[in-house]
């Protein structure tokens, strides 16, 4: 695993992160980016294999700084198992100085046959899982006065067809933000979203993927490109250093200027799917 930086390659050394969801995708390569400058990581998932094919990527990519990756299993929706984690982590890695909130679901359902259960799961996985997150990880971080990253995603704020769970979670996620940038800024802790548009390899491109439907949506992101794990990487650990020091409360998009473009392409392509690909 190579992860490329223009910052010093110690300059989480001796710090502690802790990834929810960390064991692929957008949530992984955020994780690989601390590790990559030296940070002790910690991730969690659902899923115990998954994460620990994911920490020895990690663990190579730390190894100059002297750091340590833990891995464990844990849902965000189970409060207990959380801080259980978060309580291992404090005591296997140190205290934690930067909770990344990552952890999500998500599928595609017209909205009229989206159920109750089907809303609630990605309600209690984005939203709750949060919050989980950040109240079990509070004292750690403010004992570090350190920092939360959540992941959120477009849908909060542009309005994309049979994704009616997921901008309603999102955008209580970014809500849930910017209400504790307000309430923990007195303790030191900052608070951020960042904001990915299509990240290439990921579940969801690939759900939509054909050369044709790919072509067109590279020509519609304003940079003509689809974004990579490490550009959501390299955000976060910009948002985390003392380059941002000064900066909570905010919804950063990386994106590509893929927002400013809406979601036309997106609604197109989804309502034209065949069933069993929704």
């Amino acid at each position: 695993m190579i992860v490329q930086h223009h910052l010093p390659r110690d300059l989480f050394r001796g710090k502690t992160v802790f990834v929810t969801g960390g064991g692929s995708g957008i949530n992984l390569g955020v994780a690989s980016n601390f590790a990559a400058l030296g940070a002790h990581v910690g991730i969690c998932g659902r899923t115990k294999d998954k994460l620990d094919r994911a920490a020895v990527g990690l663990r190579e990519l730390n190894a100059h700084a002297d750091g340590k990756v833990l891995a464990v299993a844990a849902d965000v929706r189970d409060p207990a198992a959380l801080d259980a984690a978060i309580a291992r982590t404090q005591a296997e890695l140190g205290p934690i100085d930067v909770l990344v909130a990552g952890a999500a679901g998500n599928f595609l359902c017209p909205a009229e046959e989206l159920t109750p259960n089907g809303f609630k799961t990605v309600i209690d996985i984005d939203l709750l899982g949060s919050f989980h997150a950040s109240r079990a990880a509070f004292e750690q971080l403010r004992e570090r006065r350190g920092c939360i990253l959540f992941i959120s995603a477009p849908q909060a704020f542009v309005p994309q067809a049979y994704q009616l769970h997921v901008g309603a979670a999102k955008a209580g996620v970014d809500n849930l933000m910017r209400n504790l940038a307000v309430e923990w800024g007195r303790h030191g802790i900052r608070a951020n979203s960042i904001v990915p548009g299509p990240i290439e390899g990921t579940e969801g491109l690939k759900r939509l993927s054909s050369p044709e439907v790919d072509e067109r949506a590279k020509q519609a992101v304003p940079l003509h490109r689809y974004g990579t794990v490490d550009d959501i990487g390299q955000a976060a650990v910009f948002l985390a250093s003392p380059l941002a020091s000064y900066i909570t409360g905010t919804v950063l998009l990386v994106d590509g200027g893929s927002a400013l473009v809406g979601s036309a392409l997106w609604n197109e392509t989804v309502q034209t799917l065949p069933r069993g690909k929704r």
